[in-house]
């Protein structure tokens, strides 16, 4: 392993069962709940407030360039947008009249398309990934099916969607193609034990994936390496993990969402992360 469990430490306690991690320009992380809450948390972790509760179970938590937060939620079966306010919308719950079965992860290209995954349902092989562009419309973008569709990530490049397949202990790689259409899905990385889940790429092209079965976090080098980062077999520190994201004063720390425990955990990498959408300037 690379860290030992004893260099995780505690982020932001008192969330419920959080799944879903994101942050924002400044740093400031945001988090949901099982029971629908959607959390604002000061950068440093110790101050955090209830801004919505969509009546849910929030998963993925993405920002765009204003800063609205989006929210997969599988309670009700759809994506929520909500501004800094807290005023909350239904941003999508279906396309071309399919509607969603379990909304997951979302994460935004540079031209602001939203691409999300509905994962189905669980050992049923029929997640699906949809894409939704500026103005509101949404399609399918790769229709699978996928076994349980789950975290989701684009390269620094915006060449290639990765997708976890969470029944499957991988992360497919989709070529975006130049008329925005979608290649056929291919193995990027598998032997990820167990039950993949959350996705977030470091600026030097090494993609993180979080394991919810196993309470652990793996590397993947560009050649395709797959190294363990670190590992808690005692469910504590890292407790049924799944989404993360890079934060602190200099994004070079792992920010790790636990939904069997009521808080967020930290892991200092000393490298940065990949900048997404929401952190690069308006």
């Amino acid at each position: 392993m690379l860290f030992s469990i004893q260099e995780v430490r505690r982020f932001a306690s008192g969330l419920d069962h959080p799944e879903g991690v994101a942050v924002g320009r400044d740093g400031t992380v945001y988090a949901g709940g099982e029971g629908g809450q959607v959390y604002r948390i000061s950068p440093d972790g110790r101050r955090k407030e209830l801004i919505a509760n969509t009546g849910g179970f929030c998963l993925g938590v993405t920002l765009d360039q204003q800063e609205n937060i989006y929210i997969c939620d599988s309670g009700k079966s759809a994506i929520f947008r909500i501004n800094q306010n807290g005023k909350l919308d239904i941003f999508a719950e279906a396309a071309n009249g399919r509607r969603f079965i379990q909304p997951n992860f979302s994460a935004f290209d540079s031209k602001g398309n939203l691409y999300f995954s509905d994962s189905g349902e669980w050992k049923k092989i029929n997640g699906v990934i949809y894409r939704a562009s500026l103005d509101g419309k949404v399609s399918v973008f790769n229709e699978g099916p996928f076994h349980f569709a789950n975290g989701l990530a684009l390269d620094s490049n915006e060449r290639f969607l990765y997708v976890v397949e969470s029944n499957l202990d991988r992360v497919l790689r989709i070529k975006i193609l130049p008329d925005g259409s979608s290649g056929l899905p291919e193995t990027y990385a598998e032997g990820l034990a167990s039950v993949p889940d959350g996705l977030a790429f470091d600026s030097a092209g090494n993609l993180y994936v979080t394991t919810y079965g196993s309470s652990a976090v793996y590397r993947v080098t560009p050649e395709h390496r797959v190294d363990m980062v670190c590992r808690d077999i005692e469910n504590e520190m890292l407790c049924l993990v799944t989404n993360c994201a890079f934060g602190g004063p200099h994004f070079d720390q792992l920010i790790l969402a636990n939904l069997g425990g009521q808080h967020l955990s930290m892991l200092d990498l000393g490298i940065t992360g990949q900048r997404l959408w929401n952190q690069r300037a308006a």
